[in-house]
């Protein structure tokens, strides 16, 4: 099983919205094949190794694989029927699918065709390859991760309205890094207009993260050369209560808005929950931030943290309004900064 989940992560940032899923394949305490997800649509882990051996080879083998096996039609047939086609011995599963068209199915239909089954095998292992799907299809809520990149003295930026360059190079690359692991990223309107950024990651994949920006008043229709409006290198979502920029017509088939009467986090993810899409990184500012701490959203804060002072003129990091309790924290150093991983108990 350590080498299923070791297959399984060949396929990330690629399978989007399906989770990391490896599979081996074994017999006579040889193992004749390996396969993994390796992108999107394309076919699934168990379906990849079986491809890869002769009916013969097949026959009366051990099959483990990190996530239970589909039993319904999708983008690919059902992987139990091709393992009872295929006339596999024992099946050998890490975890059982969260998700709502699997959960016990695929077990279900390989116990019904005398297919001996075990699960559980590495289990918190395989959940935490897939943290994120694993939580969306459990609560019916994204993982939410708050980022924050603050000074010694709890300051974002030097003065008002500046955007401020405050962690190294390696913080830097580690942050386009971090994002591919996301399947959007969150800024509010003023972090837009001021820093003008372009939130892409670094790392190579087909589904980079949809950018979100929340624009309750529609400060960005005075903005609307900003790169995330113009790169056209991602998909744009505006979340806004303003109907004048709701109806603006950007021309541009990267760019969508979506309108709410109230409440702009909301409806951001309820449209999130409606497309399956399972994890969020807000990026800031301050502002946004303490607005999903408030609300009780946040399942992970990362917090990096450079050694200078920005002075008695800085812009104060978020400071939520009340008690927040994160129990699994991991702390680590690059160079002179430091990275602060600390997560809610019971997620």
């Amino acid at each position: 099983m350590q080498l299923a989940l070791q297959e399984a992560c060949k396929g990330r940032h690629q399978t989007w919205k399906n989770p990391l899923v490896g599979a081996v394949i074994v017999k006579d305490n040889h193992v004749l094949a390996t396969g993994y997800h390796h992108h999107f649509g394309e076919r699934h882990a168990e379906r990849d190794a079986i491809s890869k051996l002769t009916p013969e080879q097949l026959f009366n083998s051990t099959l483990y694989v990190t996530l239970e096996p589909c039993n319904h039609f999708g983008k690919q047939p059902p992987c139990s029927q091709l393992i009872v086609n295929k006339h596999i011995k024992r099946v050998v599963i890490a975890q059982i699918d969260p998700h709502k068209l699997v959960t016990g199915k695929g077990i279900a239909a390989l116990k019904e065709n005398g297919i001996q089954v075990a699960t559980g095998i590495l289990a918190n292992e395989a959940r935490k390859l897939n943290e994120h799907y694993t939580y969306f299809y459990e609560t019916n809520q994204p993982w939410i991760t708050v980022k924050q990149a603050i000074s010694l003295d709890h300051k974002v930026a030097v003065r008002t309205n500046q955007r401020t360059k405050i962690t190294n190079d390696l913080v830097y690359q580690k942050v386009h890094s971090e994002r591919a692991d996301y399947q959007a990223i969150v800024i509010g309107s003023s972090t837009a207009i001021i820093d003008n950024p372009s939130l892409l990651t670094n790392v190579h994949t087909d589904y980079s993260p949809i950018r979100i920006v929340l624009d309750r008043r529609g400060r960005l229709l005075k903005h609307l050369d900003l790169k995330l409006f113009t790169d056209q290198k991602a998909q744009t979502w505006i979340f806004t209560e303003n109907k004048s920029l709701s109806s603006h017509p950007f021309n541009n088939k990267f760019v969508h808005c979506f309108f709410s009467k109230n409440d702009s986090i909301g409806a951001m993810i309820n449209e999130l929950k409606n497309q399956e899409l399972q994890s969020i990184y807000v990026e800031g500012g301050p502002t946004l931030e303490k607005s999903f701490l408030d609300n009780y959203l946040v399942n992970e804060l990362i917090t990096y943290i450079a050694p200078d002072l920005l002075g008695a003129n800085g812009v104060s990091a978020v400071s939520p309004s009340s008690f927040h309790h994160f129990s699994d924290v991991k702390i680590d150093k690059l160079n002179n900064n430091v990275r602060i991983d600390e997560r809610k108990q019971n997620v």
